[in-house]
């Protein structure tokens, strides 16, 4: 088949890419190895139950707004969105609860109520956290991390300190109440590092979370992945499922044909949006950009152990997200990035989406996701999965009086082993690399092969980084470098 442009991969960096392309008047085919497109936005369906596989936050708003925008579209002519109130609860123990309300006074009263003190200290704190935000947003996370200058602006040299301290030494300023600050270190675990490796600079994550709010797509976090492929058909965007590509072969020194099991693409120019360090591997070793130590060097965002779990009923203390802070947060940060080994007492994450979308559910019925951050590099299986399944529903009966393990009615794990085979995950990373500063922007993965110049990558393992909304940023980051370079 000849093609112009592959796109590999079907997460939300690439279907960005496809669409960008498209509309620069390049004709684009995207290649996706699943059954489904979404990478691991992928949706779970069974029993009646409805289950978002992967990312199931909305935060920053403004950045899926900002690409519909780009092809005079908007989110609303796509799917809707609903404000969370409130936006999540985190859990400490027995009966021992702090609710993040829907909007920053709502906070502000929070945390005065817990730390009179802090309520001015985090007005200020967001502040500032709302002016990185705006930097960030309009004159670093657009960059293609080419060169150093990319950083270097009047902005951020008067902003110098925030790269050099971190996230939790400004938390402590504001409060010194441990659980007021772990919730104010919660927003940087999006970025994948402890808050204490985080740049201070990164607080414009805490904007994200109290200022611009969460936010829930009716019909689950696959219908963004629905209204990228919509907008990318209407511009011609061309979708292929259960399509693994086997080799990326060369004509001199350039890309020329893309090999999956089933077909050979011939193509002008290859955007990878899979897993960077698998891509790699589909080249000679003379021709990848990075050998198999520097991945072993890099600093992973955490693994996860992933639950889908429908049960009879509903639940009366627990919101549509719930942090469970009720053993030793530094502890668990430990295990996961020094220590490297399975959790004893997790963190953990809960949600329950049909709180607030009853069709993900029978009538009766309800669906929960549960999530347990771990290392990367785990060997995992389903008793293991079991085991943390029964000691974090023991917990959560504990914290809210909800027994929810008598009644499930379906459940289906996915672990470090799953992320591997799936999406041929380096080291089995949900997430990416962690944004240390030394993983920041030039010092991330290139987004161009610097021996082959008609390839390229976007996603989580190049800029900027982990997360959804940084993922379409990715897409955009690569086209635009695409079209200045007349690729």
């Amino acid at each position: 088949m000849d093609n112009d442009v592959i796109v590999i991969g079907s997460g939300f960096s690439s279907l960005a890419t496809a669409c960008y392309l498209q509309q620069a008047g390049r004709n684009v085919v995207v290649l996706e190895k699943n059954e489904q497109l979404g990478g691991r936005a992928s949706v779970l369906e069974e029993e009646g139950f409805k289950f978002d596989m992967g990312p199931s936050w909305y935060w920053m708003p403004d950045i899926f707004e900002r690409f519909f925008n780009d092809f005079g579209k908007e989110v609303s002519d796509y799917y809707q969105l609903k404000k969370l109130s409130p936006a999540y609860k985190v859990f400490f123990g027995k009966d021992d609860v702090i609710t993040i309300g829907d909007s920053l006074d709502k906070i502000i009263e929070t945390f005065e109520s817990i730390d009179p003190e802090s309520g001015s200290k985090l007005k200020s704190f967001i502040d500032e956290a709302k002016t990185n935000y705006s930097i960030a947003m309009q004159e670093l996370v657009y960059k293609p991390g080419i060169s150093i200058s990319e950083l270097v602006t009047a902005e951020t040299i008067s902003r110098l300190n925030l790269f050099i301290t971190n996230i939790t030494s400004e938390v402590k300023k504001i409060t010194n109440n441990e659980k007021l600050q772990s919730i104010l270190e919660f927003p940087v675990l999006f970025l994948g590092a402890k808050p204490e490796k985080t740049p201070a600079f990164y607080n414009f994550m805490n904007y994200a979370d109290f200022g611009k709010g969460t936010w829930y797509p009716e019909g689950g976090m696959n219908e963004i992945v629905k209204a990228m492929v919509s907008l990318g058909k209407s511009l011609g965007v061309k979708y292929l499922t259960n399509q693994e590509v086997m080799s990326i072969e060369l004509e001199g020194k350039e890309v020329s044909w893309v090999e999956t099991k089933t077909n050979l693409f011939h193509c002008n120019l290859v955007v990878s949006g899979a897993d960077y360090a698998h891509t790699e591997k589909l080249l000679t070793p003379k021709l990848r950009n990075y050998k198999a130590s520097y991945w072993q060097k890099k600093t992973f965002a955490p693994s996860a152990f992933l639950y889908y779990i429908g049960f009879k009923g509903d639940t009366e203390k627990l919101a549509h997200h719930n942090l469970f802070f009720d053993t030793d947060f530094k502890a668990h940060a430990e295990e996961i990035y020094d220590e490297k080994c399975l959790p004893k007492d997790p963190l953990f994450y809960a949600n329950f989406p049909s709180k607030t979308d009853a069709s993900l559910a029978p009538e009766g019925m309800s669906t929960a996701f549960f999530l347990i951050p771990v290392s990367v590099d785990i060997e995992d299986d389903v008793t293991m999965h079991d085991n943390y399944l029964d000691l974090i529903l023991k917990r959560l009966e504990a914290c809210t009086g909800e027994n929810l393990k008598d009644r499930i009615v379906y459940k289906k794990s996915f672990g470090v082993t799953d992320f591997k085979s799936r999406y041929h995950s380096c080291r089995g990373n949900a997430y990416g690399l962690a944004n240390t500063l030394l993983q920041t922007s030039v010092l991330r993965p290139s987004i161009k092969n610097k021996k082959i110049k008609n390839l390229l990558y976007t996603g989580q393992l190049t800029v900027p980084g982990p997360g959804v909304p940084p993922a379409l940023i990715s897409g955009k980051i690569v086209s635009n470098y695409i079209k200045k370079k007349n690729l």
